[in-house]
């Protein structure tokens, strides 16, 4: 039997998917720091279209801890540096270098957000949150909030990071956002939201907000 990290014939493997993290590390290094990388020090991953090479055993859970084989990864720059090659296709989440990509599970979002700022810009008022692995994001057009139904009937936020890569925002934070919740008319129905960076992002039908309050 084959060694982690060793093909059927003994050979060493490479990359996202040999070697085991110490491969994972290396590849992540390798794209993060490639001439192509983009703005705030991110690889242009949209651009890249390799070829699948299997699903790797890692996950990340629903509170933001990321999991290789079954340990958890303790380390916060390790954390940070998988997440910068992290894409969404079809519903499924990657990691992806220029020459390979290896699916990995993610039981909600693959970030959460654990604080906000509230800033006063051109456009009124501007919520910043800081994700888990310390990226800080404006709510606004193309990086808005949507709500959905949570199990204890409540709402859950969820924040638009990039490309398809969302953030959920704790509890904690999500109480902050129904104090600072509005009513307004959207397309002919009332709706309890929050505006930010000159938009404002509907949480749910106003009616239904005031009678659980």
């Amino acid at each position: 039997m084959a060694k982690q990290g060793q093909s059927d014939s003994g050979s060493e493997t490479t990359g996202l998917g040999g070697k085991g993290l110490e491969g994972l590390t290396a590849a992540a290094n390798q794209a993060a720091t490639s001439d192509t990388a983009g703005r705030k020090g991110l690889p242009p991953v949209h651009l890249w279209n390799p070829p699948f090479c299997g699903d790797l055993d890692m996950r990340i859970a629903p509170d933001g801890t990321w999991f290789y084989m079954g340990t958890p990864i303790g380390r916060p720059a390790l954390v940070r540096l998988f997440s910068t090659i992290l894409k969404r296709e079809d519903g499924k989440h990657f990691l992806v270098t220029p020459v390979e990509k290896v699916g990995i599970r993610v039981d909600d979002a693959p970030f959460l957000a654990v604080e906000m700022q509230t800033e006063e810009d051109a456009r009124g008022r501007l919520l910043r949150f800081r994700t888990n692995v310390d990226d800080w994001v404006d709510c606004e057009k193309g990086h808005g909030l949507r709500f959905e139904a949570a199990e204890d009937g409540g709402l859950t936020p969820y924040l638009h990071v990039r490309a398809d890569l969302w953030a959920k925002v704790t509890r904690a934070l999500y109480y902050d956002l129904v104090d600072m919740g509005e009513e307004r008319m959207v397309d002919g129905q009332e709706m309890f939201g929050i505006e930010s960076g000159g938009e404002f992002f509907a949480m749910a039908d106003a009616s239904q907000v005031r009678g659980a309050l």
